[in-house]
């Protein structure tokens, strides 16, 4: 195999490198630019060492502030080591300016300049950024961008992908509007997210609402909030929101056919936000017997914690189309009824005051709408029966035992008047002869 003809041009090529070289390392204007390059870079350090001592000193809090104000200067303080790269950029400009007007040549500083800001970018997404999606973002979007732009490429690459054209159906959009979008969808979703939550703890803390009203406060601030995201992504993206006919057609197809139950548990997640009948802290029973706390209202469903732990996810459809038991809504009082009998030996006239007096003993037990209540229930094979009603705020299960509570104090107080409590007594009857070992 003949060489040659590849060593004849690899030659001249590394001729024409060498001469080059050279002539760069022999020109005033190079050595100019490096000389600028260092110069800049040697009063970043200076003035970001001044300038982020003053920083420190006017925006560190004092101990134990944490009010809004103080997380805000302590937020500042994090962006302190971009200050050396940023300052090393903006003297680097200023410097590629001066030798650009003597030399009309700036090759040289000007990636010099490029590559400060690739620090800086680099340093935010190291030491500055912390939550994991920016990190992430940060990461595989901003360092690419921030490294194409310090080789000098950043600007060819948008070129050639301005001029790329992808086409969705009748929706067409260049290639340069998907990367914006894929860009600027991240951060609206972060930005969405975090806003969402922000309010969420917000208006969760508005103790003077009702819980409902607060609930359906959150709801739509959550489809206000990323409404808005997806506007402005579709005009970041350039697509025309008339376009999107078609795919709004679609949506309706598909309501009408597979995702009716979704589109219906939605309606009814918003009707029951809007009346208030049911929301978080209730304790409601189902008709078809799920029990439980409501624990989060979520577009699709409610979520129901039982007292043992478990978790039970019902369908909003089923809040309005079937009948539901609300034990706790705003804070209502519960009645409770206790049975329990006497001995027909007892003067019953006296029974009533004994347990209503007992019962009024506990901390739990509310007077209004009504206090204790003993009524007399029938006349049983072994006693007299009696039922206790009660009022009490909460429900009577889980922590609270006031059930259990109330019988206590209802045998306590018969014990202590020495009223008996009978248990069934049966009455056998021998029809003929008695055996004879029983008479023995």
């Amino acid at each position: 195999m003949d060489l040659t003809q590849y060593l004849g041009p690899l030659a001249g090529y590394v001729d024409t490198g060498t001469e080059l070289a050279l002539k760069w390392l022999t020109s005033p204007a190079a050595w100019s630019q490096f000389a600028l390059l260092v110069a800049a870079f040697l009063a970043a350090i200076v003035t970001s060492s001044y300038v982020g001592r003053v920083l420190t000193r006017l925006l560190t809090p004092a101990d134990g502030a944490t009010s809004l104000f103080a997380q805000i200067r302590l937020f500042v303080l994090r962006f302190l080591p971009l200050l050396l790269p940023l300052f090393a950029y903006v003297f680097t400009a200023v410097g590629e300016g001066i030798v650009r007007s003597l030399f009309e040549s700036g090759a040289v500083i000007a990636f010099g300049k490029r590559v400060f800001m690739f620090i800086a970018a680099r340093r935010l997404a190291r030491d500055i950024v912390t939550d994991p999606f920016l990190k992430l973002l940060a990461k595989y979007i901003l360092l690419p961008i921030a490294a194409l732009y310090a080789l000098g490429l950043l600007e060819p690459v948008t070129l050639y992908l301005t001029e790329t054209t992808v086409g969705i159906g009748n929706i067409s959009f260049s290639a340069i509007s998907l990367v914006r979008g894929i860009i600027a969808g991240s951060l609206l979703f972060w930005l969405g997210r975090w806003s969402n939550d922000r309010s969420a703890s917000y208006l969760s803390n508005q103790d003077e609402m009702r819980p409902a009203t607060r609930q359906l406060a959150i709801k739509t601030a959550e489809i206000v909030i990323f409404g808005v995201a997806f506007l402005l992504l579709m005009n970041i993206m350039g697509i025309n929101l008339s376009t999107l006919a078609v795919l709004g057609g679609a949506i309706g197809v598909g309501l009408g056919f597979g995702l009716q139950k979704i589109a219906s548990n939605f309606i009814s997640g918003v009707i029951l936000l809007l009346e208030g009948q049911a929301t978080v802290g209730d304790f409601v029973e189902l008709d078809g017997g799920e029990a439980g706390t409501i624990v989060k209202m979520t577009a699709r469903a409610t979520i129901l914690e039982t007292f043992d732990g478990r978790w039970i996810v019902v369908p909003n459809e089923d809040f309005i189309t079937t009948r539901v038991i609300n034990y706790s809504d705003a804070g209502s009082a519960n009645r409770y009824e206790v049975e329990f009998s006497v001995s027909y030996d007892t003067d019953i006239n006296k029974v009533p005051d004994i347990v209503t007096t007992a019962v009024a003993t506990h901390p739990d037990i509310l007077n209004e709408p009504d206090g204790p209540d003993c009524e007399l229930k029938a006349f049983g094979d072994s006693g007299v029966e009696f039922g206790l009603e009660f009022w009490v705020n909460g429900i009577d299960d889980g922590k609270n035992k006031y059930a259990s509570d109330v019988m206590f104090l209802i045998w306590n107080a018969l014990k202590e008047h020495d009223i008996e409590i009978p248990y069934p007594h049966r009455v056998v009857e021998l029809k003929g002869a008695v055996p004879a070992d029983l008479t023995a």
